[in-house]
């Protein structure tokens, strides 16, 4: 039988008992919870860090009732989310000798968050509708239930103790799902077709993973004086993930096995640091290295950053995007072939036929899902032979990364940068003087602001009116990606250098564009973009320790759908630091989890929905690695 403890809103809680159980499921009571397994007690407030858990969650008691529960930032006592019911379970230290295998039952998730009317997934029944709790009596005692609605209003009764089996429905469109009849086989029927195509997804990642763990190259040298050095330079003090997934890429590279990692932290959280460490060790090695991003600004700012940063290292480092004239392009392809370029940051453009590389040992693909398939294929190729890391800020929610692991290896940044600030974000109607003095605000402190107004056809526009409501004195200026390079170049490095106030610009700012002196964003019709796009462009700001603002503003008077509405309240309720991994469970199209397990797979999750999806996913990959040689080898 699957052992956890379910802790609800409205629970009547024996205060005796709980400890006890706590204590059985290997927990340890202290004054202050720190790390999983501690739990304490101050007056009618019990805080508990369940394993596997990223913090720990806040009980509040009114009379022996749990009246609310939380997560909240042990080293300030903030709280965070609110939720309605947590599973916690048992530290696997308790029972070193037996391990209980991973199945369909175990949950992945440990927050069930439901709301009255919400579409959820029963394992063994399927989807069906929440209707809320209630008490029923069984023999002379009064439990409470979950009811789930199905098909013809026919009404399934969920014990507490089987919650486990019970999760919201989420998948990548809003559309309706069926709601399946209680006892009928359908559900048998659907739920076996997505496991078998689980399966061959499972089966590809474990094979790649198996080519690549047969593959033999020579293992990069230990940490040199130099890289110590280089590591040295960098200007900040490390966060405690970042510090784990620098050691985690440098084990990969000092083993004999091709490096395959895919490194995801939210926006502005230290995933470049991590990459330039590898690559600096990389050409410690005489080794090349290709950094390859989405867009021409993208290069030109990891350009800039790398050559502050090798300044004082005798390394050969070059660019190659449009922004290159053909005879300077050409020059750079014969350094790269001849091995005189030791690291080179590009676009697709570094995957062009004509590029070949002398003694290429590293590549870093920064967002990879924004390249096109023909390209994707060509990377596909590389990672057999060469150490590849590639870098996502489009967050992938837990229960997948809890799925994946074993199959793929990831690192994930969630610890944010010492004195960061949360961003300040502002939903609202279009407003001259709240532009006007959000502008303002932001210059005479020295700073800078981005405009985002996402239609080319009338931008200029924009900039005529900004320049009207605005002093003389603020300096305005358009970019886009339909401008000639070279004006584009222009423009951004103006900006980059602070001769620029407030940059007049479509989207071309979406992807890793890091200014720290850029800290209030103003998005033109926000009830157009999807959550990820917005939690990208908010994380354009507040990269230094001043408060930052995002304002999001929609016309006025305009009537907003309800995906458009949903989106912008999530956006408004998530605004707190490390925000991503909510806002992707939040956002419908969980675009993370679309990018990484491809297209085919969409199917799978509209079916069952996504967090049965991993837990059947975990299920099969754990299964295929025991039957595995290779893999346990």
């Amino acid at each position: 039988m699957f052992k956890s403890l379910k802790l609800y809103s409205g629970l009547a809680v024996d205060l005796e008992r709980l400890f006890a159980e706590l204590v059985e499921y290997g927990y340890k009571r202290q004054d202050k919870v720190s790390e999983e397994g501690d739990f304490s007690r101050r007056g009618g407030i019990i805080d508990i860090f369940p394993a596997s858990f990223e913090l720990p969650v806040r009980l509040e008691l009114d009379n022996d009732r749990i009246a609310s529960i939380k997560t909240f930032f042990p080293a300030s006592g903030e709280s965070l989310w609110e939720h309605r019911i947590v599973i916690v379970l048992p530290i696997k230290k308790i029972s070193p000798h037996k391990t209980i295998p991973f199945s369909e039952e175990s949950p992945l998730s440990s927050f069930i968050d439901l709301n009255k009317g919400d579409y959820v997934v029963h394992n063994q029944y399927g989807i069906g509708r929440f209707l809320g709790m209630e008490r029923i009596k069984i023999k002379d005692k009064s439990k409470d239930h979950l009811v789930i609605e199905y098909d013809r209003q026919e009404k399934l009764y969920v014990p507490v103790e089987s919650m486990h089996l019970v999760q919201k429905y989420i998948a990548f469109h809003v559309r309706r799902p069926k709601l399946y009849r209680l006892g009928g086989k359908e559900w048998l029927r659907t739920k076996n077709r997505a496991k078998k195509g689980i399966q061959k997804l499972a089966w590809e990642l474990l094979t790649l993973q198996a080519l690549r763990l047969s593959a033999k190259r020579t293992a990069f040298s230990q940490d040199s004086d130099w890289q110590r050095e280089f590591e040295a330079t960098f200007p900040y003090k490390e966060t405690p993930d970042q510090i784990k997934a620098a050691g985690e890429v440098r084990k990969d590279m000092e083993s004999t096995r091709p490096m395959d990692r895919l490194l995801c932290g939210d926006v502005g959280y230290g995933k470049t640091e991590v990459a330039m460490r590898a690559a600096f060790k990389a050409v410690m090695d005489n080794k090349q290295v290709a950094y390859l991003v989405p867009t021409t600004i993208l290069a030109e700012q990891h350009y800039q950053n790398f050559s502050s940063r090798l300044k004082d290292f005798p390394v050969n480092l070059q660019m190659l995007c449009r922004f290159k004239t053909d005879a300077e392009q050409k020059q750079i392809i014969e350094g790269l072939a001849k091995g005189t370029v030791d690291i080179i940051i590009g676009t697709h453009r570094l995957l062009s036929e004509d590029v070949t590389f002398n003694r290429l040992g590293l590549v870093i693909i920064d967002e990879e899902q924004r390249f096109g398939v023909k390209h994707k294929e060509k990377l596909k190729t590389l990672r057999l032979t060469t150490d590849v890391l590639t870098l996502t800020a489009t967050p992938i929610p837990r229960t997948l990364y809890m799925s994946l692991m074993g199959a793929r290896d990831l690192s994930v940044i969630n610890t944010p940068p010492e004195n960061r600030l949360p961003i300040k974000t502002v939903v609202v109607e279009y407003d001259q003087d709240l532009v006007h003095q959000a502008v303002l605000r932001e210059v005479n402190r020295k700073g800078q602001v981005f405009y985002l107004h996402n239609r080319v056809k009338d931008i200029e526009k924009i900039e005529d009116r900004l320049a009207k409501i605005l002093p003389a004195h603020v300096t305005l200026a358009i970019a886009h990606g339909q401008m000639p390079a070279s004006a584009l170049e222009k423009t951004m490095a103006g900006f980059l250098k602070g001769n620029i106030d407030c940059l007049v610009c479509t989207m071309i700012i979406e992807s890793g564009i890091d200014i720290p002196n850029v800290n209030t964003i103003i998005v033109e019709n926000a009830h157009m973009f999807g959550l990820s796009d917005l939690h990208q462009l908010r994380g354009r700001v507040g990269r230094f320790d001043r408060p930052a603002y995002a304002y999001f503003m929609v016309p006025q008077h305009e009537v907003l759908d309800t995906d458009a509405r949903k989106r912008l309240k999530a956006l408004d309720e998530y605004s707190q630091l490390g925000a991503g991994f909510n806002i992707a469970m939040e956002d419908l199209e969980i675009r993370g989890a679309g990018n990484l397990l491809g297209v085919q797979q969409h199917g799978f999750i509209q079916a069952v929905g996504f967090d049965l999806y991993c837990r059947l996913l975990k299920e099969t990959v754990t299964v295929l690695q025991k039957a595995s040689p290779t893999q346990n080898a």
